[in-house]
């Protein structure tokens, strides 16, 4: 494998997973923190109220990264602690968080890749309708001139939005994520103002900040049929429409798919959907997010008329998702060959697996994580194939760099290259964090000539 030398190697985060909210930071309360604080909604009763304290422990976090060879590193901002009210008056200190991150990381030469929005709304927004209100379009573009002419001038990479298909379905239509509702319509409301968010919010970072390079991110995920029966396909086709087409044909081509609309029928009333063309907004990259595939076999009285089928003796991660590399390389490629051509990124490729530490609760040196370090490896060789079909891809982010709050699993699932141990908070490097370091160093050395 040979990258070119301009390849962005990195991770990824996100505030509310890392940070630490409490309010003597300063930062508004957000959805997060109201639904992990509501009893039974988070595995074991966790919160992100301390997380991994990066807000406090940045520069050991950046040292951390600077020693793996990171030349860059994917993290969001944080809507409540720059706006703790969701709109109106600026919290400094919360901004002046981000400023110091981002000269911090350039002085070290990690390029910032920033998303606006991965997950953590103001509460006084979801107060007011959240994302269902058809006002939250213009409170993230007026969040999003906050942000931008702000960082601007130094942040280069910008993403709008984070997996808008989890916000919308996993945290208001099957309820485990915040705000934790169960509602069709208003998932689909949430979605179809996601979408022209991001559309606004491009139009924002374009006015102040011409020159940067500017996309979204989207979780992308592969629906194979479970047999060649025409039934089977025609079920893992509708699971496509509803996960992968429903958001990447409105930033694409401007409309929803038009099989999906006629499926989803009396869930989408109400909503203006010719609007959705303010989506396709022209955008420079787009962030994939990789973690898994699903095998759809036709149910005629399941979900979309289909079900999710578990294949016998295939390996699996702890989270019991399949660990199914080709399926990287056929989502890039798919993206760049039917639909028009821009840079793309792998914004989040992870695992997470229990990491074994001794029963006497001494960290040693490294944690040993050999089923992390192949997946990693068995995931960048599938970014090669992709490549080599001629796929635009420009960088791999793994996903996590720090073992994190992991949403409604809380504490129990590690998804990081670096171990934390929170009641402490200490930091260890896993072997899969070593091998990845001297992979990226092996990419930087010159060719030899044979």
């Amino acid at each position: 494998m040979a990258f070119p030398s301009d390849f962005y190697w990195g991770a990824a985060t996100s505030s509310y997973q890392v940070e630490g909210d409490r309010p003597e930071d300063g930062r508004g309360e957000c959805i997060w923190r109201r639904f992990s604080h509501t009893p039974g909604k988070v595995k074991n009763g966790d919160t992100g109220d301390i997380a991994c304290d990066h807000l406090h422990l940045v520069k050991v976090d950046i040292a951390l990264m600077k020693y793996l060879n990171f030349n860059a590193y994917r993290f969001s901002v944080s809507w409540p602690r720059v706006l703790p009210r969701g709109t109106g008056d600026v919290y400094s200190k919360g901004m002046d968080f981000y400023d110091r991150l981002v000269d911090d990381l350039l002085e070290e030469n990690i390029t910032p890749f920033l998303t606006l929005y991965h997950w953590d709304l103001p509460q006084a927004l979801q107060d007011r309708g959240g994302w269902e209100n058809p006002d939250s379009v213009q409170w993230f573009a007026d969040y999003a001139d906050v942000v931008t002419r702000r960082l601007g001038d130094r942040v280069q990479h910008w993403a709008t939005h984070n997996e808008p298909a989890v916000v919308a379905y996993v945290g208001n239509l099957i309820g485990a994520h915040a705000p934790g509702k169960t509602d069709p319509q208003a998932a689909f409301r949430v979605a179809h103002h996601l979408l022209l968010s991001h559309g606004a919010g491009m139009g924002v970072i374009r006015a102040n900040a011409p020159r940067v390079q500017a996309g979204i991110v989207l979780d992308i995920i592969p629906y194979h049929p479970a047999s060649s029966s025409e039934a089977d396909a025609q079920a893992a086709r509708r699971y496509d429409g509803f996960q992968n087409r429903w958001f990447l044909d409105p930033i694409f081509r401007g409309e929803y798919p038009a099989d999906m609309v006629e499926i989803f029928g009396d869930a989408l009333r109400g909503l203006d959907l010719e609007a959705v063309k303010a989506a396709a907004v022209p955008i420079d990259f787009m962030g994939v997010n990789y973690y898994r595939r699903y095998v759809i076999q036709s149910a005629p009285g399941g979900w979309l008329a289909g079900q999710v089928i578990d294949l016998p003796g295939v390996p699996v991660t702890e989270m019991g998702w399949e660990v199914y590399p080709q399926g990287l390389t056929d989502s890039l490629v798919r993206i760049a060959r039917e639909y028009p051509t821009v840079d793309l990124y792998v914004t989040e490729n992870g695992a997470a697996y229990e990491d074994v530490v001794p029963l006497d609760g001494r960290l040693p040196a490294v944690i040993e994580d050999p089923e992390r370090s192949r997946y990693i490896q068995q995931h960048i060789s599938a970014i090669d194939a992709a490549v080599q079909q001629d796929a635009p891809l420009k960088g791999y982010f793994a996903w996590s760099f720090l073992d994190n709050f992991e949403w409604g699993e809380g504490y129990s699932k590690r998804f990081g290259l670096v171990y934390v141990d929170f009641p402490t908070q200490r930091r260890v490097f896993k072997r899969s964090a070593l091998d990845y370091r001297e992979w990226i160093l092996r990419q930087r050395q010159p060719a030899r000539a044979l």
